[in-house]
């Protein structure tokens, strides 16, 4: 008996590992992607309106299909959907490479290109956040989400950003191609993946409308999990539009903080190095002060990360705001991501991620355009201070949710 549980376990290491690989050379794809289209835009254009409009139609799919794609999602197998996301993504990237090696590219094909993987990256991040709960246990969920929480981070921010700056460097056209080449090793592990991810039903599926209706359903008669996603709607609305913008005050001669895209890279890198270090120890953290206390201290974090570049030009303030911002805000997704893993049933799983990244990203691409509105019309710098006014904000909501509500959901599950 003892025999048959340590292989089943090692088995189960052994499919997270493969995931948590594939994860890392994906995020290090999305790190390089992020960085390297703004860069490539202002190669076009100095417009702010149409640098912050590339995250507006990078991030417009989870507004626009986020519903669809879960309850498509809890259909079919979870690991080939996100084979097939990668392998668009790679092949849009591999285009405008090779466009761009040969001298063409325009601010239109770079908008296509965004919205192209930000299609993929729906169909991607619903999956992926869903296929956790069949490979570890319930009760290691904050552990595993803390772990690929870290990986995404130190790849996509930490070592993604500087590397684009290298890359960029050396040619726009060498960081795409290096995208698209992670992008397809992200896959080859993913094929490494053994199993069948398609969650079971009990029923044969209904028509398209009643699985989205029942997974927002799901997510609405959760008050812990509404009031979740309303936050992170309204801090992701604030991160889109100072991020959108972002660029624009701090990269170049005439910047604000006269960067150049190497500096620029590292100072992004501070928000992913705080986020990392918490990781380390937020298991310890959330024991000794609660899940409750430490989202209320996580709000903070946010309204640091979003405000501090209004009140400053210095760029080594800034970069310690991004890192204590970015180290609060990373507690704050372990917990709550952990949370509705544990409380939601496994067959709605993709279609409640679905409606939460509806509520929660489906503001991304309004804060691009609010940033954007704001920084043409008041100013780079008002651009923070309003958005961290915004972050401040949820000081009201977050307030409700206690210790005792999160434990009573997840006994009840």
């Amino acid at each position: 008996m003892t025999d048959g549980l340590e292989r089943t376990v090692t088995a189960l290491d052994i499919g997270f590992a493969r995931l948590a690989f594939s994860a890392g050379s994906s995020n290090l794809a999305d790190g390089i992607f992020k960085l390297a289209l703004p860069i490539a835009a202002i190669a076009f254009t100095r417009s702010p309106a149409l640098v912050a409009g590339l995250e507006l139609m990078r991030s417009l799919p989870w507004l626009l299909f986020a519903l669809p794609v879960g309850a498509l999602a809890d259909r079919m197998d979870r690991r080939q959907t996100m084979i097939v996301a990668n392998v668009a993504r790679a092949v849009s990237v591999v285009v405008l490479a090779t466009v761009l090696q040969n001298g063409g590219g325009s601010i239109a094909l770079l908008y296509a290109v965004a919205m192209g993987t930000g299609v993929a990256e729906v169909f991607y991040d619903t999956s992926s956040q869903s296929i956790i709960p069949a490979l570890v246990k319930r009760d290691r969920l904050e552990r595993a989400n803390g772990r690929l929480g870290a990986i995404e981070l130190a790849t996509q921010q930490f070592v993604g950003p500087p590397l684009a700056g290298v890359l960029v460097g050396v040619a726009l056209a060498v960081a795409f191609w290096t995208t698209a080449a992670l992008w397809i090793i992200a896959v080859a592990a993913l094929w490494a993946l053994r199993g069948t991810f398609q969650p079971a039903r009990a029923t044969e599926p209904s028509r398209l409308r009643t699985d989205i209706a029942e997974g927002l359903g799901s997510l609405m008669a959760n008050p812990l999990l509404r009031t979740m996603a309303a936050m992170v709607g309204v801090a992701n609305l604030a991160s889109s539009a100072t991020g959108a913008v972002f660029v624009l005050y701090a990269v170049g001669p005439d910047s604000i903080l006269g960067l150049d895209e190497t500096q620029f890279g590292f100072l992004i890198l501070t928000a992913a190095a705080g986020s990392i270090s918490v990781t380390l120890v937020n298991e310890h953290l959330v024991a000794r002060v609660g899940r409750a206390r430490v989202l209320n201290i996580s709000v903070i974090g946010m309204v640091v990360f979003t405000g501090t570049p209004a009140i400053t030009t210095n760029v080594w303030i800034i970069a310690g705001s991004m890192f204590i911002g970015g180290a609060l805000i990373m507690t704050w997704n372990i917990i709550t991501v952990s949370f509705r893993q544990a409380v939601t049933p496994d067959h709605l799983l993709g279609r409640v991620n679905s409606v939460y990244r509806l509520l929660a990203w489906g503001t991304m691409p309004l804060g691009a355009g609010v940033g954007a509105v704001i920084a043409e019309t008041l100013g780079l710098r008002a651009v923070f201070s309003i958005m961290g006014m915004v972050a401040a904000s949820l000081i009201i909501p977050n307030r409700t949710i206690t210790d005792a509500k999160l434990e009573t959901a997840e006994a009840d599950r």
